[in-house]
């Protein structure tokens, strides 16, 4: 037997006292009564309603504030992506650069954020070793990868124009230069399927509050993204090109906000429970007062410079509060049995009451 530093803290064990037992009249040895052929329970009876001893039934993921910087991140650049390539078409050329420069900034610190949460940078590497479409978390990386490609010219391509074409391309300028406009297309058209992958890869786990928001997650997310993108655009383009990103923050706070409420509406009412309570909450309705006042800013006060930024500031904090809490949410979900059980157990009752009782899910019962 080996022994740990733990076992210094364990207490001696006491002596064990031996106890005389007496049996009623007419039981035998074996725990019965009568003809000795039942033995008594050794425990008291247990009724197993929802779980093992209450224990949980779902393992909650182990992840934290990174993987929520992740998700706010990916929907900054994935949005950004799609303003610059509208930017670019009617010629705002410092709305164009702004964007092209958040695109990949988010997504480099983005991607930062993922790896350092994986604890092991090849674990990315290995996902692009195999192409499966129907794991979200494996069609992430390569749409994270595309993105990251077409983001990175265009970039360069502005940084160089910057500097007065002051990076050492030499011969390339020319061969890099004839790839902006498909680099810029392949990011934009890689931006929604970015913002939205990761509500697809929530709902697709078994943890219940997420799975069950599978049907508005990722158009939650992609409003949100829209938000937050033309958020930072405000922030940082003078307000004589900022029309497009007021009109996509507009559109972006008025969808956030009605998918958010359905978010709720079509799920069981234990799968919304962990959104409607504790520090979850509390961030929702912040984020839900936020989007309001930034979104009503953006559309009515989005000439004036100060208000164009606080606007901006108002849409990116809701967009993280959006998605941290749904995170936090989630992983709270995991830790009472009954948000597993009572809304599978309906579900059950009501295919069962729908005269459905012979496929995978309902038994006769």
């Amino acid at each position: 037997m080996t022994l740990s530093d733990f076992d210094a803290y364990r207490p001696e064990n006491e002596p064990r006292r031996k106890k005389r037992r007496t049996r009623p009249p007419g039981q035998r040895r074996g725990g019965g009564a009568g003809d000795g052929s039942r033995e008594m329970p050794m425990v008291e009876d247990v009724e197993f309603a929802d779980s093992y001893y209450g224990r949980p039934i779902v393992k909650p993921p182990p992840w934290d504030d990174k993987i929520s910087a992740y998700l706010f991140l990916g929907g900054i650049a994935g949005g950004s992506a799609m303003l610059a390539i509208g930017a670019d078409r009617i010629g705002f050329d410092k709305l164009r650069r702004n964007t092209r420069l958040t695109a990949l900034g988010a997504t480099i610190a983005g991607t930062g954020f993922l790896v350092a949460d994986l604890g092991r940078p090849e674990r990315f590497h290995h996902m692009m070793r195999t192409f499966k479409p129907a794991s979200p978390m494996n069609m992430g990386t390569w749409i994270l990868s595309a993105f990251g490609v077409g983001a990175g010219v265009v970039a360069a391509i502005d940084v160089d124009r910057m500097t007065g074409q002051k990076i050492p391309l030499g011969v390339l300028r020319p061969i890099v230069y004839a790839f902006e406009k498909p680099a810029g297309l392949l990011a934009a058209l890689m931006g929604a399927p970015l913002a939205s992958y990761t509500g697809a890869l929530l709902a697709d786990t078994s943890v219940p509050t997420w799975n069950g928001g599978k049907d508005n997650l990722s158009y939650l997310f992609v409003s949100s993204a829209a938000m937050a993108s033309s958020g930072v655009a405000l922030l940082t383009t003078p307000t004589s090109e900022t029309r497009p990103a007021r009109v996509f923050a507009t559109l972006g706070a008025a969808s956030e906000l009605y998918f958010s409420e359905k978010l709720t509406a079509d799920m069981h009412p234990v799968e919304a429970e962990p959104l409607q309570t504790g520090r979850p909450a509390r961030k929702l309705r912040w984020a839900q007062a936020l989007t309001i006042a930034g979104g009503v800013g953006a559309a009515l006060l989005g000439r004036n410079r100060i208000a164009a930024m606080a606007s901006g500031a108002a849409l990116a904090s809701a967009s993280y509060l959006t998605r941290s809490a749904i995170l936090e949410a989630g992983i709270n979900s995991t830790k009472d049995p009954r948000h597993v059980v009572e809304p599978q157990r309906d579900r059950l009752a009501a295919r069962r009451a729908q005269g459905i009782v012979d496929d995978s899910i309902t038994t006769v019962g």
